[in-house]
């Protein structure tokens, strides 16, 4: 119990932290033009609120502190917010990327807060006091109402894709594991990821190509037109999955290995994503 609550308590420290330069009457950026990742998070926060909300009807205590355990150390830590913090620390500070990260990061902890006041009463006061405000936060957690369930017509949509992906960052994970202790790479950024998919599958991995690789905490992915024979095949009928070390040298900023690494000669450190940004941070500043 201790252990569960201590998770819970860690993961909103961990997003407080990172939205500690996040005005949300500024800053918060509208759901249709937040990154699908953060769209989906928000979906399951709705579904979470809906759960608990009904547990409290029913009494059934028990049931909201299971959902609350499960969700920080499912849906949040082992996922959402371990994918997030490439796009955290690596982009620009401003940067819609990231402001939609501290969009859903703020909705996550302030609604947590509100649905878990009434059996964690003093952590849930403890958190409230260093939740940005929007100009309408109530001055204590306990004067406010529960929050009002929030659904769109394309959650249904977005759901059934991360159903997909969170089945084969599952698959890739097995093999980056096997990859690991056979010493084909250290550190799954060490690695690129090359799959090869067929069917729904392949439309939903083709859709998502550049976010693929940030989802599964590689450096490279790698989608095959045809199988070219060589890959693993995984317990998902439609895909077959190989892992080799990743081409060009390690980014000292962002520890992602890319070829563009040492091509701009201002930064001969930095992969060419990072050289984008330190020349709009560097434009910003002289600006």
């Amino acid at each position: 119990l201790c252990e569960s609550y201590r998770r819970i308590r860690n993961t909103c420290r961990f997003m407080l932290g990172n939205i500690t330069d996040f005005n949300p009457k500024e800053d918060f950026v509208a759901r249709r033009d937040m990154h699908i990742l953060d769209k989906w998070i928000l979906i399951k926060l709705n579904k979470l609120i809906q759960r608990v909300l009904k547990a409290y009807d029913d009494f059934e205590f028990h049931i909201i502190y299971h959902s609350l355990q499960n969700f920080c150390v499912v849906e949040l830590s082992s996922f959402y917010l371990d994918i997030l913090k490439d796009r955290l620390y690596t982009s620009e500070k401003k940067s819609l990327r990231r402001r939609s990260a501290q969009s859903a990061m703020y909705e996550i902890v302030k609604k947590l807060m509100m649905i878990s006041a009434p059996i964690l009463s003093f952590t849930a006061e403890e958190v409230w006091k260093y939740l940005p405000t929007d100009g309408t936060k109530e001055q204590s957690v306990h004067l406010e109402h529960f929050p009002d369930l929030v659904t769109h017509e394309d959650d249904g949509e977005i759901e059934a894709v991360f159903d997909k992906i969170i089945l084969v960052r599952e698959e890739v994970l097995k093999k980056l594991e096997e990859a690991r202790r056979d010493k084909v790479i250290g550190h799954s950024l060490d690695a690129a990821v090359t799959l090869y998919a067929t069917g729904e599958l392949k439309d939903t991995l083709t859709e998502l190509q550049d976010e693929l690789a940030s989802f599964f905490i590689v450096s490279q992915v790698e989608l095959l037109r045809e199988d070219s024979g060589g890959l693993a095949a995984t317990e998902l009928a439609q895909l077959k999955v190989g892992i080799k070390k990743a081409a060009g040298d390690k980014c000292e900023r962002c520890w992602i290995y890319s070829p563009t690494v040492g091509e701009d000669s201002a930064h001969t450190t930095i992969c060419g994503r990072c050289v984008s940004v330190m020349q709009n941070i560097s434009a910003e500043s002289t600006g």
